[in-house]
């Protein structure tokens, strides 16, 4: 049975039951674009999202930037003048929320502005109207070899408002960014080496739950998935079959990455933090 006949019998078996009609290939839903391109490949982006979000800002005419925020740019709770009227603010934040499904790479940048909701000010929403300058286009999924892999990284202490640290990954099936997350940790932790092993259990989770779906769609996946981390420390933790008592707390992420490790589901490796590969981002 080919695909397209496969296809074709769960349409007619669900129009059975429910009362449905084929639309045929999906090109525009709730602000996602996909576009079709040769060998397979699928171009999936949000430009008249995003577009409209810009002119919802009054940024039509506004000039481009290379990057999401400044780098080592760190900003207080309260700097600034408080906004008269957050509400604009809050909007424009709760929409650069739901861009960051195509847009892995301004992840980190709207978790950032989204800690200020609660009182922002004309900085922060300085800080906004510098990821709407950076929008521009989407993600390319293409067809490739089923090789999982993902990389991860902490932000240590890297909040000067409450000095905890953020987490973030991306996970790679293939060529093609298919999960990731930036996240600030719910605690402080007093050294890097403990929120570097917490970035990798969070992408090792997830790495372990993307491919026991993938096994449930009998999508076999050959080789042991990759995780890249740039702290030695975490890695040779993580193959250590000794558990020192000075890593207590961190009780749970250490037997469940030791776990995977040793039973030869997962590998990990050391990738510098300047050289990692970054999303297939157009």
């Amino acid at each position: 049975m080919t695909l397209s006949t496969l296809v074709t019998s769960i349409i007619h078996a669900l129009g059975e039951v429910f009362e449905l009609k084929d639309l045929g290939k999906l090109c525009y839903f709730l602000g996602l674009e996909v576009h079709y391109q040769p060998r397979g490949m699928i171009f999936i982006n949000q430009h008249k999202y995003a577009k409209d979000l810009i002119k919802k800002a009054s940024m039509d005419t506004c000039r481009p930037c290379s990057t999401p925020s400044k780098p080592h740019h760190q900003v207080l709770r309260d700097e600034g003048i408080p906004l008269s009227d957050p509400t604009h603010f809050r909007s424009l934040v709760g929409a650069l929320q739901y861009l960051t499904f195509t847009r892995p790479d301004i992840a980190f940048a709207v978790n950032t502005v989204y800690q200020y909701m609660h009182s922002p000010t004309n900085v922060h929403f300085g800080l906004v109207k510098r990821i709407l300058r950076y929008l521009q286009f989407g993600v390319t999924f293409s067809p490739r070899t089923m090789v999982l892999y993902g990389y991860c990284d902490a932000d240590w202490a890297g909040d000067p408002n409450t000095c905890r640290s953020t987490t973030s990954y991306v996970v790679f099936l293939g060529s093609n960014p298919i999960s990731w997350s930036s996240k600030k940790q719910a605690s402080v932790s007093r050294s890097s080496m403990e929120v570097e092993y917490r970035a990798l259990a969070h992408c090792a989770a997830k790495i372990s739950w993307i491919r026991q779906v993938l096994c449930d769609l009998h999508m076999l996946i050959p080789e042991a998935p990759l995780l890249h981390s740039d702290n030695l420390s975490t890695l040779a933790l993580s193959a250590n079959p000794i558990f020192h008592s000075r890593i207590k707390h961190l009780d749970v992420d250490f037997h469940f990455i030791r776990e995977r490790v040793q039973n030869k589901d997962l590998l990990v490796q050391y990738v510098p933090g300047q050289r990692a590969s970054q999303p297939n981002i157009h």
